[in-house]
């Protein structure tokens, strides 16, 4: 179902059975999979793929442009995978040229003001707590989590099963 508020690009690819909240904006070239559910005041600006399944918290902002001044309009993109839940207000930029596009995982939990700069790439069966402030190339890999309050500094990778405690700072890799 579609909200009569909701805004869809005409060139949007919408799935069986998605469901768009009040007030939400699905921009240009935006794909939703099947059982996608945004829900309200949620934008997903233009370059965006999602997976079967995905879920978007309410005031969500998903596929702007990438915070990063070497930027010059290219054709860049964010791809979810299937069944990730994306909780309140969360922020995830497309790549840049360096790699074209930012990558979350299938079965990732995203909590609430999450940030996901520019040309990341995070695993599936990703947790990520709330308020998590990531940078720009940083890589997660498969089911690691990362606790509430944590900043990550730029070209980080974080190995698979790390556990990284609430209100760290991570500036150098943790490895698996």
């Amino acid at each position: 179902m579609i909200h009569r508020t909701a805004l869809v690009d005409p060139s949007a690819h919408l799935g069986q059975d998605v469901a768009i909240g009040p007030y939400t904006i699905v921009g240009p070239n935006v794909v939703l999979g099947d059982h996608c559910q945004l829900a309200a005041h949620v934008v997903v600006e233009r370059n965006t793929r999602l997976g079967a399944g995905v879920k978007v918290g309410y005031g969500s902002v998903l596929g702007a442009d990438p915070q990063d001044l070497k930027y010059k309009g290219e054709d860049t993109w964010v791809e979810i995978g299937d069944g990730t839940i994306l909780r309140e207000y969360c922020t995830i930029n497309r790549g840049t040229p360096a790699t074209g596009k930012t990558t979350v995982g299938a079965r990732c939990f995203i909590m609430t003001y999450v940030h996901i700069a520019h040309d990341c790439a995070i695993g599936s069966d990703v947790i990520l707590a709330n308020a998590i402030q990531m940078a720009g190339h940083v890589t997660i890999d498969d089911r690691a989590i990362v606790s509430g309050l944590v900043p990550i500094h730029q070209f980080v990778r974080i190995g698979t099963y790390a556990f990284v405690g609430g209100g760290s700072r991570v500036n150098q890799d943790v490895p698996p």
